[in-house]
């Protein structure tokens, strides 16, 4: 394994900011996760509780039905994620609707946990989850235009018979530190019209869509990071053009207004390049400090050769006083790339004017040459700065430990072998 970030110097490139950001990888005994994940590690403190969410809910054609989303405890995160597989509980979760019903479709993941700050008891909790259907589960609906075409749609990960997945976002809301949840709709979506068809989408990954999300709060604000898979327009066969998908492609950020947490469907807005004025299903724009040029081998999603920043994980540093995203590299199909990046952005109020967008341009943090490496993460450790300050994966201070996905011949592992250590 190459370790690029070990004494390595990020540096912010946008305009103001000029300080180096420094931080050094420390090599650890690998450190196993027990249960099955495929997401960023959804968590919150609850009472003296460290909580996580990991696993998958619901239905899949391809995969079967899954009833991996479950919840372990700990007195710190490394009690936590040292859980045994049997020591998990499931939750009492929604029911799937039958396709052309109202309800909740498909299968869904917890990506991030928001705590509402004013139930003192720490157990309302809104979980963002990253939510994917098939035209068979979420077929269309010509007077909402919801759901989707099963005409010249893509291949799926089981075969050239099977369909690719359209991902979207959705918020489900617990009173009872998560033990049941109920949904309260999606959050953001792209529709029919985006969707990248034969015979141009061959990356053999989702139709389009928007997923793998983390959030965090500012201000009045829930601020949604996600990756962005659909067309930027409406995708015609006869007109398509690489360089337009990959326009509009890569991480991009929508937000929300805490208070609408409780009824969130249609009230997100997206960044369009100006403000957050594009609507939940509207074409928005990605950070462009992030997307990778395609003089470096960037391109769209939608093609097996291209390069692209997906999976991002945001997180505040208490020491750094600033934000710091993780994000994954997909350079192959089926999300195949074996980097994780690292960037940061000193804006400790996204609200104003573009400071959501001021990023710094992603820098090599590690690299597991024929590997697939995805969702990663900084955790908190079980230091008693971290348990006083009830740190999560949302809020961290100078050491972390370094989680991520790592799929590599047969094997699928969710593990850190690293802890980060940053330095001003």
């Amino acid at each position: 394994m190459a370790i690029v970030g070990i004494a390595a110097i990020a540096i912010s490139s946008f305009s103001g900011f000029t300080a180096r950001k420094k931080y050094t990888l420390i090599p650890t005994p690998k450190f196993h996760f027990n249960s099955f994940v495929d997401c960023n590690m959804a968590e919150a403190w609850i009472a003296d509780t460290f909580r996580i969410f990991p696993g998958k809910y619901g239905e899949d054609p391809l995969w079967g039905y899954a009833h991996d989303l479950k919840f372990a405890n700990g007195k710190n995160a490394d009690e936590a994620f040292s859980s045994k597989q049997h020591e998990f509980t499931e939750p009492v979760l929604p029911t799937n609707a039958a396709p052309g019903t109202a309800g909740l479709h498909g299968a869904v993941w917890f990506e991030t946990i928001y705590q509402d700050g004013n139930d003192k008891s720490g157990k309302t909790l809104f979980a963002v989850y990253h939510n994917e259907n098939y035209p068979a589960t979420l077929p269309y609906n010509a007077a909402t235009g919801e759901g989707y075409i099963d005409k010249n749609w893509p291949q799926g990960l089981t075969g050239a018979a099977t369909p690719a997945a359209v991902c979207r976002i959705g918020i489900m809301k617990s009173t009872d530190g998560g033990r049941s949840w109920v949904n309260k709709g999606i959050f953001i979506e792209d529709k029919q019209p985006r969707m990248i068809l034969k015979p141009h989408n061959t990356s053999v990954t989702f139709a389009g869509g928007v997923g793998d999300p983390s959030a965090v709060a500012s201000g009045e604000w829930l601020y949604l990071f996600y990756g962005e898979y659909g067309y930027p327009g409406v995708y015609n066969n006869a007109d398509y053009n690489a360089e337009k998908e990959w326009s509009g492609q890569c991480i991009s950020i929508a937000r929300i207004k805490i208070a609408d947490l409780d009824n969130p469907a249609g009230k997100a807005k997206r960044w369009d390049g100006n403000g957050f004025n594009a609507p939940y299903d509207g074409i928005g724009a990605p950070i462009s400090s992030i997307q990778i040029p395609v003089t470096n081998g960037g391109g769209p999603t939608s093609s097996p050769q291209s390069k692209y920043h997906w999976g991002p994980s945001v997180s505040w540093n208490t020491y750094l006083q600033c934000w710091v995203m993780l994000m994954a590299t997909a350079e192959g199909p089926s999300w195949k790339g074996g980097d994780i990046y690292i960037s940061f952005n000193k804006n400790v109020d996204l609200n104003k004017g573009n400071n959501s967008q001021q990023w710094s341009k992603p820098e090599l943090l590690i690299s597991k040459p024929g590997h697939t490496v995805w969702y990663p993460s900084l955790q908190p450790l079980n230091t008693e700065e971290d348990i006083a300050n009830k740190n999560t994966c949302l809020k961290l201070g100078k050491t972390a430990r370094l989680f991520f996905k790592d799929m590599h011949g047969d094997t699928s592992e969710y593990y850190s072998e690293y802890i980060i250590q940053f330095k001003k």
